[in-house]
């Protein structure tokens, strides 16, 4: 005899949606293994019969399942100040056990759930510095899917269909937050056994040189790594702070926007294929090239 599991009842509100009440659903319908019933609704009877309730219902109690803020006394913030919605709500409480360790939900949490929780709860996290143009965000993805004041659609079929994206969304982001962990130390490791520890020579396939700066980041003695692409190697400056394009030690100004011949008459390494004009990227044939090439770029100005 077969038996099945009764679905879980998932409860958020009616009408508007946004990122965190689609993001909050997303978990629940991850961690249930997509065996729930999601009703949208403000309705008190109904909402009393649910076994998660979410961004409604006026109440935040963990225990029982119940991730409000919109209450007066909210429900609470993180310690950098940013108060929690629903979505960060129930991500404290489930998000250990979707990503398998504390410090991949910490990842999801800085990088997916802290930020549509400031968006949620009005709080500015970019400063543009162009009028009337700001980075494009997952809640502003997410929300073109909301219906405009000259659209007759129906609210909930809509949240289906941006529900759909967020679910994929996390679960690359929990994908991603998890290999992450595992790409750092394979990087961290090259570092730990390199003899000259400002150039970091990394002898693994598919690492990027965004993988290169999160894992070598809080080293202070890298200038360069070395890293190989599908047909060519590459030289990436270290940047002295990841949030902007500030190279510890740029590669030498006269190599600046050179290819191939070029680059390689001015630098006597025979297979330089390119450097970037703002100084951060260098291609090679070969590893050879490269860090004979890295070497006179850390004995140049």
């Amino acid at each position: 005899m077969l038996f099945f599991k009764k679905r879980k009842i998932l409860i958020t509100h009616s009408g508007g949606f946004h990122a965190d009440d689609l993001f909050a659903t997303a978990v629940l319908l991850i961690l249930n293994k997509g065996n729930v019933k999601i009703i949208r609704t403000r309705d008190p009877e109904i909402i009393a019969q649910g076994d998660y309730v979410y961004d409604v219902g006026g109440i935040y109690d963990p225990e029982k399942n119940r991730f409000d803020h919109h209450q007066t006394s909210g429900a609470g913030s993180r310690k950098n100040g940013i108060e929690y919605s629903s979505f960060g709500l129930v991500w404290k409480k489930f998000g250990e056990k979707l990503c398998g360790s504390k410090e991949a939900m910490e990842i999801v949490n800085n990088k997916l759930a802290t930020p549509v929780d400031a968006n949620d709860n009005g709080i500015d996290l970019y400063k543009s510095n162009f009028e009337n143009i700001f980075p494009y965000t997952v809640c502003n993805v997410l929300s073109i899917f909301s219906p405009t004041a000259l659209e007759n659609m129906d609210q909930d079929m809509q949240f289906f269909k941006a529900l759909i994206w967020a679910k994929e969304i996390l679960k690359r982001e929990i994908k991603k937050a998890n290999d992450q962990i595992e790409i750092i130390k394979i990087i961290q490791n090259f570092y730990k056994n390199s003899n000259d520890k400002r150039l970091v020579v990394i002898d693994a396939p598919k690492v990027s040189r965004y993988d290169i700066q999160d894992a070598l980041q809080n080293f202070s003695e890298p200038l360069f790594a070395i890293y190989s692409t599908a047909d060519e190697w590459r030289i990436v400056a270290l940047s002295s702070d990841y949030k902007f394009f500030k190279n510890r030690k740029d590669f030498p100004k006269a190599w600046a926007g050179l290819r191939d011949q070029e680059l390689q008459n001015i630098s006597g390494v025979s297979d330089a294929i390119f450097c970037h004009r703002k100084l951060f990227l260098v291609g090679v044939k070969t590893k050879e090239g490269a860090i004979k090439l890295a070497e006179l770029a850390l004995n140049l100005s």
